[in-house]
């Protein structure tokens, strides 16, 4: 039962990102954002019916303006709900003492080679029950929806063994049960070579494929399958043979690529087909042809980049060469302990040169075709969900002008009203 109508109206700005569900932007149509001045939205049934000027959605829904909610978004402007396409939601525990050892000096693979990063959190991840797990993402969720975000992608991968990464990707589908947020999952049985197999890690990927991969498609656990394919971690062959794997149970694949130095992800990612690379810090000029030619979007983590200290991705360079960029904040323990997607938008303009136009299609439009998602979420069209974000802004300039800051007044999930004046109303 979906609540009453809501007439949205009297926007500065309502953000369309219109005629982009088919296949993500790119080049100069990543700038393409469709803009509605005075513009305003009817919602009906969990779905937007009408979008256009006040004046004119006014006279259309005269007869029936008593019935709806009316939100009067004068000086405010209109967007999709944001879309966080890359994220490790599902996890136990916490690693600030490894912040300060970074702040030391030390990397992140010092620390990963020393029992710390991704092994500390499988030791934590291992020993927490999957209602732990469950309450823990709950929180990241309610993180996520006061920033905006209505539908978030959430990866395995802090397991290393059937048990555990099954209690990740069962919490995941709990939660998106339990929460307003839409949770996409995402198996990553091969986030890192556990310790036990640290000596022959060809027999852990043969591992992942013949007992993990089968179940997975089994149950329906998840929808995406990834790997870190990086220097000390999986080989690109290796990650070949678990993608192509992966893709004869149905999962399409995704890839951690090119993220510590350059190790032919982002040319693996085109050549198997991947949706999306990911991470993208030391993406070669080929691998970023390679990704354009065959529409792979780069999925780019800002916020990992700022977090670790290390040099952005090259943002600009790839949506000059034609690669469709979406933003993620990779939510994690470890690299990038945030949900904000707004700061992830400002650290793109400020550290990967997108322009503000560029970041918000990053992070709707492209990001929803970075799941699959884009012909129910990412735009305000007729017949698409009703996953709507209203900012104290406006103009969408001053969103990335007064950075650092969330703007965010009123969230609409599936047609339901779940933030109002920047708070939480939403029961779960």
């Amino acid at each position: 039962m979906y609540p009453k109508p809501i007439f949205i109206k009297h926007a500065n700005q309502v953000i369309t990102l219109k005629g982009s569900s088919q296949q993500p932007l790119a080049r100069e149509k990543m700038s393409d954002l469709h803009i509605i001045e005075d513009g305003a939205v009817w919602v009906e049934d969990g779905l937007i019916k009408a979008t256009g000027k006040t004046a004119d959605l006014a006279a259309q829904y005269q007869s029936r303006l008593e019935e709806a909610e009316i939100i009067d978004a004068s000086g405010k402007i209109l967007l999709p709900g944001l879309v966080d396409p890359h994220t490790h939601l599902v996890y136990a525990g916490s690693r600030e003492e490894e912040f300060n050892m970074r702040l030391n000096g030390a990397t992140y693979m010092d620390i990963m080679n020393n029992g710390g990063g991704i092994h500390a959190t499988t030791s934590m991840t291992r020993k927490a029950s999957e209602e732990e797990l469950v309450q823990e993402s709950l929180i990241r969720l309610d993180r996520f929806l006061k920033h905006g975000v209505t539908t978030v992608e959430a990866k395995s991968g802090y397991g290393l063994d059937w048990d555990t990464e099954h209690k990740q990707l069962l919490a995941a589908k709990k939660a998106d049960k339990l929460h307003p947020i839409d949770v996409v999952p995402t198996f990553m049985g091969a986030h890192a070579v556990p310790a036990e197999y640290k000596e022959n890690p060809d027999a852990f990927i043969d591992l992942v494929i013949e007992e993990m991969l089968p179940k997975v498609a089994e149950e329906k656990l998840a929808e995406f399958n990834d790997i870190f394919c990086e220097r000390g971690v999986f080989t690109p062959e290796q990650s070949r043979k678990l993608l192509e794997a992966g893709k004869k149970f149905g999962l399409t694949p995704k890839i951690h690529a090119d993220e510590i130095e350059p190790y032919e992800g982002a040319e693996l990612a085109a050549e198997v087909g991947a949706i999306s690379a990911d991470h993208l810090l030391r993406a070669s000029d080929n691998g970023m042809e390679m990704m354009a030619e065959k529409g792979v979007i780069g999925v780019l983590l800002p916020g990992t980049a700022f977090f670790l200290m290390a040099e952005a991705a090259r943002g600009r360079r790839m949506i000059d060469k034609g690669v469709p960029v979406a933003l993620s904040t990779d939510c994690n323990p470890g690299s990038s302990p945030t949900c904000s997607m707004p700061f992830m938008m400002n650290l793109a303009c400020m550290h990967m040169g997108l322009t503000p136009a560029e970041a918000i299609t990053a992070a709707t439009i492209n990001a929803a075709h970075a799941i699959n998602r884009a012909k129910e979420i990412g735009s305000i069209e007729q017949g698409k969900k009703a996953d709507l974000l209203l900012l104290n802004v406006p103009n969408y300039m001053q969103m990335q002008y007064h950075y650092g800051m969330n703007h965010t007044d009123t969230v609409i999930k599936n047609g339901e009203i779940v933030v109002k004046g920047g708070s939480l109303c939403c029961q779960r």
